[in-house]
């Protein structure tokens, strides 16, 4: 039988890293409570994976330092010390030498919503918006073709609601990609629909 560990009622980050519930399930730290995560369900996960190899793919054929991470812990500027963020994907321009618990400078941040998990993945989008590398983050749907698109501005600021994309391309300006939207979805049961 597994232990499983009691969870404290308020952590640090430096807490939540050093912190091994034993359960088995993945987590996430919100203003100083761990959150467990329930598993991706399929469509969730090949949207991640299939979004993920786009982005490797571009960043490889680009060059430069640039490169696409899976579930990375990252950390917002708010509450920085009781917040660690689960994203599905992050893009980072920044080289690392020593292992780092979380991404450091993501410049793209990725979510995927689901209808069970809008009110944290948006949660989670808003906590985004406080690191100051984060230029663009994009929600992708999962029950439908189509996303949300929050693009920092010129001056700094963030507009009040997303781009709302639902056909054509889906063009990230922090990393210089474009790929039609349907593509993400290919290899999802929502793909297979628009030929119907």
């Amino acid at each position: 039988m597994v232990a499983i560990a009691r969870i404290p009622v308020r952590m640090s980050v430096d807490e939540f890293l050093d912190w091994v519930p034993g359960d088995g399930q993945a987590w996430q730290l919100v203003d100083g409570e761990p959150q467990a995560m329930s598993p991706a369900k399929r469509t969730h996960g090949m949207l991640q994976n299939e979004l993920g190899a786009l982005l490797r793919n571009h960043l490889l054929e680009r060059g430069g330092p640039c490169a696409v991470a899976t579930t990375p812990g990252v950390v917002p500027h708010v509450q920085a010390n009781f917040n660690m963020r689960i994203p599905d994907l992050a893009v980072t321009c920044t080289e690392y030498e020593m292992e780092e618990a979380a991404l450091s400078n993501p410049v793209l941040i990725v979510e995927i919503l689901s209808s069970s998990n809008q009110t944290e993945t948006w949660s989670n989008v808003w906590t985004y918006t406080t690191i100051p590398s984060v230029q663009e983050i994009l929600v992708l749907f999962s029950i439908k073709i189509g996303a949300d698109l929050l693009r920092r501005r010129k001056d700094g600021s963030w507009p009040q609601e997303p781009e709302r994309i639902t056909d054509g391309e889906l063009i990230l300006e922090s990393i210089g990609f474009r790929t039609p939207l349907a593509d993400i979805y290919r290899t999802t049961r929502l793909h297979r629909r628009l030929g119907e």
